[in-house]
């Protein structure tokens, strides 16, 4: 398929025996996006048969430890096959910290750059344009500096006689407020956490997090396509239940598990 995703991980800041903390894998004609860099990373690729090499540019959300810590034995791991490409890395300004601290320490062998675009945004951005895609960032709102990304296709005069181009956003830890259903106004397929179920709002407010249903609100108030959830409280269990509430809203909701792929 020509725009594809892959859902590496589906956990929050505790992971689950059968979740990695939040990860997802996004393939347009070709060109590999990873977006957010849980834990366990690295070993997802290998199951769902991705290729190191093939990654054109890294998206990190923010530098909460359940979407950073596999960086490290990703871009080690890239090394160690040879890679010699330019990766970017678009990321806080937050994160130039950490990538000096890896290739202080563990930078033998990377024979490859990396560049650091540092994030600072108040309102929707083009951040990243190649041949087929066209990435925007959006400022999130959580307790450090957090942002969505937006992934539209570009597709010639041509192309659109055959297809429309499609389009995926991708919004990690926030809590809900106004301006972001406008940010992803008529996306195909929008992700949107759901951490706590709606009687947990009081966590969702105190965490600035959200809920089941300020997800499935964003996604109708957006008049996205279809949306998918995740980023699980290590308290939820009756995913049934989780799902229903999502759907009382936006019926077109899907609750991520670890290895599901959506081809758009």
């Amino acid at each position: 398929m020509n725009f594809s995703l892959k859902i590496l991980g589906t956990a929050s800041a505790m992971p689950f025996s059968d979740r990695n903390p939040s990860a997802q894998a996004l393939s347009v004609h070709g060109r590999l996006f990873l977006i957010d860099c849980g834990e366990g990373t690295q070993q997802q690729f290998r199951r769902m048969h991705l290729s190191f090499l093939k990654v054109e540019a890294i998206f990190l959300t923010h530098i909460h430890g359940d979407h950073v810590f596999g960086i490290f034995g990703l871009l080690s791991t890239m090394g160690m096959y040879g890679r010699t490409q330019e990766l970017h890395i678009y990321a806080p300004q937050s994160f130039a910290g950490i990538l000096k601290f890896f290739l202080a320490y563990f930078g033998d062998g990377i024979n490859f750059g990396i560049v650091h675009h540092t994030l600072n945004m108040k309102e929707p951005e083009v951040v990243h344009v190649s041949r087929c895609v066209q990435v925007s960032a959006f400022p999130l709102r959580h307790k450090i500096d957090c942002y969505g990304f937006r992934f539209d296709e570009i597709r010639t005069a041509r192309q659109l006689e055959k297809a429309p181009a499609v389009s995926y956003a991708y919004c990690s830890d926030t809590m809900p407020f106004p301006e972001l259903s406008s940010w992803v106004r008529g996306v195909d397929i929008l992700y949107h956490e759901a951490t706590y179920v709606k009687s947990m709002s009081d966590k969702a407010v105190s965490r600035f997090h959200s809920t089941t249903t300020d997800a499935a609100a964003c996604a109708l108030a957006a008049g996205a396509g279809k949306l998918l959830v995740g980023h699980y409280s290590s308290r939820i269990s009756d995913f049934e239940g989780y799902l229903a509430e999502c759907r009382e809203v936006f019926p077109e909701t899907f609750a991520l598990s670890d290895g599901d792929v959506f081809d758009f």
